[in-house]
């Protein structure tokens, strides 16, 4: 009989550790097992906690191709599908097949310094944005286009699914997920006589290649962040993202509405 394994990972909070102590409970009353450490072979990831917990195992396990659950117990819980009072009608749909996989594309980030390039990659956002809250100047490219010399606090590059999240606090559109696009929102942009940046997102297609190039002011004072995390490097010349070919796998209900979560959660 094929071994059918489950990933648990959760947030320090008691009420998340006592939700992964019944789940894991009604899973090996299942047949299923559940993995103390992460098990690259396991079929399922259940992540219990916030959005942030999601997050944080997404990059900790570097974007698994192991479909995810998320079970809300923090705040938005806005990736989450089910809440825990919801645990055992879902594992009725769950072993009866009651559900399907949604899969998202990330963004992926090329930061290349005078000395080297390096990869990182986002699901929800690919910020570049000055250090020290200093003003910095970006010239953008789209398609090897020059379509903007940007100057203000930063820019922010959403896919659909980020669209929500912090993309959304700084004026971007909310978009559909079911359109793989890439949304380019300024942060905080410059329009004077001097300087003219757009002063609202702009929405590309999927197979759209964006290049920023600093203009540099001072030394160092780019600051790359992907999905919150911040990541620094010395020199960078030139940032191109695009929408990644790999896709993270969500599990979802086949109830699961993308705008009636918007509305239950922001309206």
């Amino acid at each position: 009989m094929k071994r059918r394994i489950i990933n648990i990972v959760h947030s320090k909070s008691k009420f998340s550790i006592d939700t992964a102590a019944y789940f894991k409970k009604q899973l090996l009353a299942q047949g299923f097992e559940v993995s103390d450490a992460f098990n690259h072979e396991a079929e399922l990831i259940i992540s219990i906690g916030g959005d942030g917990s999601f997050l944080r195992a997404l990059h900790r396990y570097d974007f698994p191709d192991t479909p995810f659950l998320c079970i809300n117990t923090g705040h938005l819980g806005f990736f989450a599908e089910i809440d825990p009072d919801e645990i055992d009608t879902f594992l009725e749909k769950y072993v009866s097949g009651d559900f399907y996989i949604e899969e998202i594309s990330p963004i992926d980030a090329t930061v290349c310094t005078r000395d080297n390039c390096i990869d990182t990659r986002g699901i929800n956002e690919i910020v570049i944005k000055g250090d020290k809250s200093r003003t910095i100047h970006l010239s953008i490219c789209v398609n090897n286009h020059l379509i903007q010399r940007f100057s203000g606090d930063g820019i922010l590059v959403a896919t659909s699914t980020g669209s929500t999240a912090y993309n959304y606090s700084v004026g971007g559109s909310l978009v559909d997920p079911k359109l793989n696009i890439l949304q380019v929102t300024p942060l905080a942009p410059i329009n004077t006589n001097a300087y003219r940046s757009f002063t609202s997102s702009v929405i590309f297609p999927t197979e759209t290649v964006i290049k920023v190039n600093p203009e540099y002011r001072f030394e160092n004072s780019i600051v790359i962040v992907s999905d919150g995390r911040e990541y620094r490097f010395a020199g960078i010349t030139e940032v191109t993202l695009q929408l990644s070919q790999q896709t993270v796998k969500m599990l979802r209900l086949k109830d699961f509405d993308f705008w009636s979560k918007v509305i239950t959660k922001f309206l």
